[in-house]
């Protein structure tokens, strides 16, 4: 889909990259030939064997504690990764968190907790690189399948929080279409990260929903990320991509 040094001279932030999906595309993105910058909450020590892992490439990068519930660390490490990269082309959304329960079990808390990150942090964090972003740009944010599919109970806040960023995106190609900027969304399906392993007690009933009958891998999403954050995808922009095995279909 993409040559290997489509984003020579390129920067780029992955926020939440330090595991699964994140990591996986602050990888891919370095050896596309991206610069690259994580933010972790937790995970510094992981954040930091990506940082290791994308200088053995001989690309700069650096990992950044930030916290996306927090509204000013959501916008603040935009501008620290251009900081420390000198300049920002490429947004990779994607800090986010999952949570799972009934209705009735959901407390004002846990509402404020996910909306903070999943819609908030995203939506500050694109703004801050709106101000920032070259010509050209790229913002590049990670859904979630469920948006096209809830296939159980339980999933109502997470559907409902990943739904606002396909709102967010739509916005965003129109807001900043001018410069040539775009914004597009990916939505994985069921992919193998810590967070939903391949062999957790779950995995097989997700994995039968999907056409191909397997889970994803977080490098397969990642790929779809490069190419979007590559030339070759100047003309699109506003759009939706399932990386998701068929599950929607």
């Amino acid at each position: 889909m993409t040559s290997r040094t489509q984003l020579n001279g390129r920067t780029a932030l992955v926020t939440g990259g330090s595991r699964g999906i994140g990591a996986a595309t602050a990888r891919r993105l370095a050896r596309e030939g991206a610069d690259v910058a994580v933010t972790y909450v937790h995970g510094k020590d992981a954040a930091e064997a990506v940082v290791r892992d994308v200088r053995a490439l001989g690309r700069r990068a650096v990992a950044l504690r930030a916290d996306a519930a927090d509204a000013s660390e959501a916008a603040d490490a935009v501008r620290r990764a251009a900081e420390e990269l000198g300049g920002l082309d490429v947004l990779v959304n994607n800090a986010a968190v999952g949570l799972l329960a009934p209705l009735e079990d959901l407390s004002p808390a846990d509402v404020d907790r996910v909306l903070a990150v999943n819609v908030r942090g995203m939506f500050l964090a694109a703004r801050a690189a709106a101000a920032l972003l070259p010509d050209g740009g790229r913002i590049i944010t990670v859904g979630s399948c469920v948006t096209a599919r809830v296939p159980g109970p339980g999933a109502t806040l997470y559907a409902m929080s990943k739904s606002a960023v396909t709102g967010l995106t739509k916005a965003l190609a129109r807001e900043l279409a001018g410069r040539g900027v775009t914004a597009n969304v990916v939505h994985p399906g069921p992919t193998d990260t810590d967070m939903n392993p391949a062999d957790g007690p779950y995995a097989a009933d997700q994995a039968a929903i999907t056409a191909l009958g397997r889970y994803g891998t977080a490098e397969e999403v990642a790929s779809m990320v490069a190419f979007l954050a590559g030339p070759e995808a100047a003309y699109v922009t506003g759009a939706e991509f399932s990386v998701d095995g068929g599950y929607a279909a």
